[in-house]
């Protein structure tokens, strides 16, 4: 034994001071072994559609409504099953309605039955956690009680009249409806082991915030990076471009509620400058995308501000291109292409009639410049989103649960693409100087977006948020995967031949089996029984387009969240669902409203695709927590063996 291993071995030694203890915890250990594996929840692109999210996140994609139907089969009816459902879901919202409807005299033997049925699916969703991860999960106040009715109790004789004495001291005294409450919050959270959000929580829909708060709070979760999310953490850490990208963004969408009220960042400093600077200015090309809840009377005021915060940021992003030539998007300096007298722009020799060139800020010899007064405007916001303090929790919980890429459970997760050439290699992206590509690239940009958020060093501060801004907008950012970014020619062309957005080689390939296995082994994982779990372009359904890519190797699982896209996709998203028995893809149709499900008890209606199922249930011995805790083992018997031998000294 070397001076370093035991170092180690007298280090846990701590923490299993004797032979008993560090026995006990490697017969725990191999025990949890042998269990089923946790339930793996996937989404994406949600873009700030919260209601969804959240009908989603709670039901499970269909999770919770297979458990009652595994639990009751033909015992309930369809109607008792879907009420039951949506009890779990909106626990104390279907509570409210039912003590209107229903009255004294009943109300005790609803308890009666709900309360029974609820303990059968805890039960059933306990049964495959330990003891131990089980009472983690409890909620404080009836953890003791929960752990009574669902722990199978072989010493009592009958064991009806045990659980019933419980239910009915539970209704006696008053504390019915939160324990209703509290096993319907704790089915959610057994159904499922754990979340992966594999991008695009922000921008478009009106509540990213709160989205953020709920997963800040979930009980496991990770997150890979989307365009959309990482211009928020690059917004979050002070960088201008980032800003103004927000901001313009959420002005089109009619959601600058979501900055003001959802964040409390203050935008009046920009509505002052554009209704000063923009009164006498044509903002129609900057017209607002809004839902029927958006305040018309806003109208006129959003467009000036929209138009505003636009120029801001061609010129911001023309001074990163000017400051960084290795990004290779000098293509992007449009300003200076325009034509005024003429009202054209040219772009690659041929000159385009715009829609707008009326843009009293932008100085015709320095194009990219700030006016006093934009620089003034830009300062304040900013100062307010480094100082919101909601917003940099969030985005610190972005840093510390995600990254740009995740290999989990022989699964690669990621958002965009991995950029490739016309011939299905990598493709070499030149970073400050340096080349990369494949597994390399998304290292060294998720290395630049750190520092961009956390370093202390100014210079590679500015650095990593101009690569933050980079992987948002970039031609080679893997998560965004277009030639360019064309928001310059959709606001100010009519020309739908300038505005295409050329999708990196990445797209053309996805079927191509050895391009994906490339693409596994890349990232260290076995071709032959892994997948790709991708997010990003959304799944054309309508069209006749599927998700599933390669024979099932890639999956596309980005279909529409947003309402913004629904039109297009047909549907309203695909998710996920990967357990001990397989891997099952669930497609869903829009969802109306959290209180049309609560009131009509109408669940989303979901189609799911069973893509795979084992033939050996699978345990969590074949996952990457299995390994971890195998690892485990190993050193612990090592430990063992020292006790045994004298090289360390019980205590």
């Amino acid at each position: 034994m070397d001076d370093l291993e035991l170092k180690y071995l007298k280090s846990l030694s701590r923490q299993y001071p004797t032979i008993a203890a560090a026995s006990t915890e490697i017969i725990n250990l191999q025990s949890i072994l042998n269990l089923p594996k946790g339930t793996e929840h996937f989404m994406t692109d949600i873009h700030g559609e919260y209601e969804q999210f959240n009908h989603i996140l709670k039901n499970g994609s269909g999770s919770v409504r297979r458990k009652i139907d595994e639990e009751f089969g033909n015992t309930l009816s369809i109607k008792d099953k879907k009420s039951l459902a949506t009890l779990i879901y909106y626990p104390r919202e279907k509570l409210d309605i039912v003590l209107r409807e229903e009255d004294e005299s009943s109300i005790e033997d609803w308890y009666k039955i709900t309360l029974h049925r609820l303990v059968q699916i805890t039960k059933r969703v306990s049964s495959k956690y330990t003891r131990s991860k089980v009472r983690k999960a409890l909620p404080k106040d009836f953890s003791y009680i929960i752990e009574e009715l669902i722990t199978e109790k072989a010493e009592i004789q009958d064991k009806e009249a045990y659980y019933n004495e419980i239910i009915h001291t539970i209704i006696r005294i008053g504390r019915a409806q939160e324990f209703i409450v509290a096993l319907s919050n704790l089915i959610q959270q057994l159904v499922i082991d754990h979340l992966h959000i594999v991008g695009d929580i922000f921008d478009r829909g009106p509540g990213p915030h709160v989205i953020m708060d709920t997963l800040c709070n979930y009980h496991s979760v990770d997150v890979q990076w989307g365009n959309h999310d990482i211009v928020w953490m690059g917004a979050a850490s002070g960088h201008l471009a980032c800003i103004a990208n927000v901001i313009r963004v959420a002005a089109r969408y009619g959601n600058l509620d979501t900055l003001e009220e959802g964040y409390g960042i203050n935008l009046i400093p920009l509505a002052t400058f554009a209704l000063e600077t923009y009164k006498h200015t044509d903002c129609s090309a900057f017209a607002i995308r809004y839902n029927t809840e958006y305040d018309t009377k806003d109208l006129s005021l959003d467009m000036k501000m929209h138009k505003a915060i636009a120029i801001i940021q061609f010129k911001l992003e023309g001074q990163i291109v000017m400051r960084r030539p290795e990004f290779g998007m000098q293509d992007r300096l449009l300003f200076e292409h325009i034509d005024y007298e003429n009202k054209t722009i040219t772009i690659d020799g041929t000159a385009y009639p715009m829609k707008d060139v009326d843009f009293p800020t932008v100085d015709r010899d320095k194009p990219y410049e700030l006016t006093p007064e934009e620089e003034q405007v830009m300062e304040r916001i900013r100062h307010g989103f480094v100082k919101c303090e909601k917003l940099q929790k969030h985005v610190r919980f972005l840093f510390s649960k995600g990254g740009l890429y995740k290999v989990y459970n022989s699964n690669l997760l990621y958002h965009g693409c991995v950029p490739m050439d016309e011939e299905g290699n990598f493709k070499k992206v030149n970073v400050y100087g340096e080349e990369y590509s494949g597994k390399e690239l998304y290292d060294v940009l998720e290395h630049y977006a750190r520092k961009g958020y956390y370093s202390n060093n100014l210079r590679d501060k500015l650095k990593g948020q101009d690569i933050m801004w980079y992987i948002w907008s970039g031609p080679n950012s893997p998560v965004y995967g277009k030639d360019k970014m064309a928001t310059f020619e959709r606001y100010f062309t009519e020309d739908k031949e300038i505005q295409k957005e050329t999708k990196n080689s990445y797209y053309r390939l996805l079927d191509k089996e050895e391009v994906i296995e490339k693409i596994l082994r890349e990232f260290g994982l076995d071709e032959k029984h892994s997948h790709i779990v991708n997010g990003h372009v959304p799944v054309e359904r309508k069209k006749g387009e599927s998700p599933i890519k390669c024979g099932g190797k890639l999956l596309i699982i980005d279909g529409g969240f947003s309402k913004a896209y629904q039109d297009k996709t047909g549907i309203a998203g695909y998710t996920l669902v990967v357990n001990s028995y397989g891997m099952r893809l669930v497609a869903h149709e829009p969802f109306e409203s959290t209180e049309s499900a609560i009131l009509h008890e109408s669940d989303i209606f979901s189609d799911s695709v069973i893509l795979e199922t084992t033939t050996l249930r699978q345990k969590i011995a074949d996952t990457d927590i299995g390994a971890e805790l195998r690892e485990t083992i190993h050193q612990l018997e090592e430990l063992l063996q020292a006790y045994r031998d004298g090289t360390i000294i019980e205590r």
